[in-house]
């Protein structure tokens, strides 16, 4: 796994072992940046269940301004810390050991990005979506990667699905709010 462009560009990160962490493939990685790519220079992006950190700091090595990472597992801490130390965006970069929903409780930042890619066949992204909606700035984007049986609903708060794309076994769903619209 590797930063695919930007000022990290190639740069290897780190997975954490064991099979609870499931790492976005490179060719989904890239579509999804390709989706989203005007709308990551100066963003401050959430990456909730991080994993290995790769999107948020994909994002960061893009352009975006900050990222929060937000990881239960400490496996996943650890990896998301080396790959920031690695990328140099440790400066750029929150890191919460936490649950999702706790996190989402206490949260006071805005976010303009989030990523959300939780284990499959949880429910928890139709469980933490109207919390991050919450969070979330006019104008910004939640994607959240599933399996292709999970059903996401059509809106969320002021949020509405705007595409879903499938990558094999695999659902990107790219929810948008732009502002109000009178």
């Amino acid at each position: 796994m590797r930063v695919i462009t930007g000022t990290a560009r190639g740069r290897k990160l780190v997975t954490p072992e064991g099979l609870d962490t499931r790492p976005t493939a490179d060719k989904v990685k890239e579509s999804i940046f390709s989706i989203i790519q005007f709308d990551i220079p100066g963003a401050n992006v959430l990456d909730l269940f991080a994993g290995s950190g790769q999107m948020g700091i994909e994002a960061l090595s893009r352009g975006a301004e900050g990222a929060t990472f937000v990881d239960s597992a400490k496996l996943s801490i650890t990896a998301v810390k080396q790959n920031l130390d690695a990328t140099g965006f440790i400066g750029k970069a929150k890191v919460y050991p936490m649950e999702a929903k706790t996190y989402l409780l206490s949260a006071a930042d805005r976010y303009d990005i989030a990523f959300l890619d939780p284990p499959y066949h949880l429910g928890l992204v139709a469980a933490v979506l109207p919390g991050v909606a919450k969070l979330m700035r006019e104008n910004s984007i939640i994607v959240c990667e599933t399996q292709a049986d999970e059903k996401l609903p059509e809106s969320v708060e002021n949020f509405t699905l705007r595409k879903t794309y499938r990558y094999g076994r695999i659902l990107v769903h790219v929810y948008k709010n732009e502002g109000d619209v009178d």
